[in-house]
């Protein structure tokens, strides 16, 4: 199909096609809504791509690169991003897996653009946003207004100056909580603010990455999550960035230094995306020294990595289970790494959604968040 880059109609409706060939999005009302939504009106103000190169819409490839598979940044604090518009194929898994959109009242944290709660109003919900950040709450609230004359649902969308971590209690309560920015536990107020038999999608931090869990309450009141798809987001602040202990390491700042061991390859053909990240997930639940980090020297863009605590060396595991290490004991984590990788593929290479875990109190006391306590592997597939 060949569509002008210059008309958003078409490009929107190849866009949305293309999440649904893809399997992105497979209920007809997000199809419909991701083909219906002006994702350009709410990066009005320009974004910043992956390259680094500011956007605006009077440039060349503005709106070929509005509908690109692609996050958006759209607020730079000192060098790091702060806010955004997610990459469609993300928040077109996620707005999935609240199932049937239509009637649910949704608790949003993390405005970004509005573009997302646009996305979910216009396949039937009702949408509570909720953001931290004065500006980045005026510049939704604008573009939804722009939109309603052509997505009359967006006036379905609520956006709140507030502290994410505390929901909004007044209007509670919700079927489902959506939380898009990364986070290191899950706030108990959400939980508290879910409708019977709600649950909530939130990405908590692990091995440097965050993969969206659903979490609800048992019947008992025990709070369980099971991870369904693997995924990276901008980091919260505040309580809800509290670190714990027995967390992951954050992410080496320095790449690893170039290696002095090398592992061959253990698959001719490396693991597809989600395959090594169900691999990248099973070590971190492991073994907690277990992040991402980079290698100097053009070993690829990073990956799952072992790291020292004293910051000097590690392993770093490739795609094709080839495995690099640096540092004075770089022996040793070559070998630790590579007894993790053994037991991923002798227990049959299991997959992220295998996994389940209760939630426990962590981090700061007087702003608890829920943390994972322990994983098991289980029978689901």
């Amino acid at each position: 199909m060949t569509v002008r880059r210059s008309d958003p109609v078409r490009l929107r409706h190849w866009y949305a096609d293309r999440l649904r060939r893809e399997a992105r999005a497979t209920r007809a009302e997000v199809v419909r809504a991701f083909a219906t939504v002006p994702r350009e009106m709410f990066v009005a103000d320009g974004f910043v791509g992956r390259d680094g190169r500011r956007v605006g819409p009077g440039d060349d490839g503005f709106l070929a690169a509005v509908y690109r598979d692609d996050v958006l940044i759209t607020k730079v604090r000192d060098g790091t991003p702060v806010s955004s518009s997610s990459q469609p194929s993300l928040m077109a898994a996620m707005i999935e897996a609240l199932g049937p959109v239509e009637g649910l009242r949704v608790l949003e944290i993390g405005a970004g653009t509005g573009y997302n709660a646009a996305l979910m109003a216009a396949a039937g919900a009702e949408v509570t946003s909720v953001d931290v950040q004065p500006d980045v709450v005026e510049r939704a609230r604008t573009s939804l207004a722009a939109v309603a004359p052509v997505v009359a649902e967006a006036a379905r969308v609520e956006v709140r100056l507030g502290d994410g971590y505390l929901g909004a209690p007044d209007a509670a309560p919700y079927h489902r909580v959506i939380v898009t920015v990364g986070v290191n536990g899950v706030s108990p107020h959400w939980l508290d603010q879910l409708a019977p038999g709600g649950f909530a999608l939130v990405p908590v931090g692990h091995v440097g990455n965050h993969p969206v869990l659903r979490v609800g309450r048992t019947a008992a009141g025990d709070v369980t999550a099971d991870p369904i798809f693997p995924a990276g987001f901008m980091a919260a602040a505040g309580p809800l960035s509290a670190r714990y202990p027995g967390a992951h390491p954050e992410p080496p700042r320095e790449p690893l230094a170039a290696p002095t061991v090398r592992r061959r390859p253990r698959w001719r053909r490396g693991l597809g995306l989600y395959r090594y990240h169900d691999l990248w997930f099973a070590a971190g639940v492991w073994d907690r020294r277990v992040t991402f980090a980079g290698m100097l020297g053009g070993h690829g863009p990073g990956g799952c990595a072992l790291v020292d605590g004293a910051g000097d060396g590690g392993a770093l595991l490739g795609t094709d289970g080839a495995i690099l290490a640096t540092g004075s004991r770089d022996r040793w984590y070559a070998a630790q790494l590579g007894l993790l990788l053994d037991r991923w593929v002798r227990l049959g290479e299991p997959a992220i959604t295998r996994w389940s875990t209760t939630m426990a109190p962590g981090g700061d006391p007087d702003q608890p968040i829920l943390v994972p306590a322990a994983w098991t592997l289980t029978d689901r597939v």
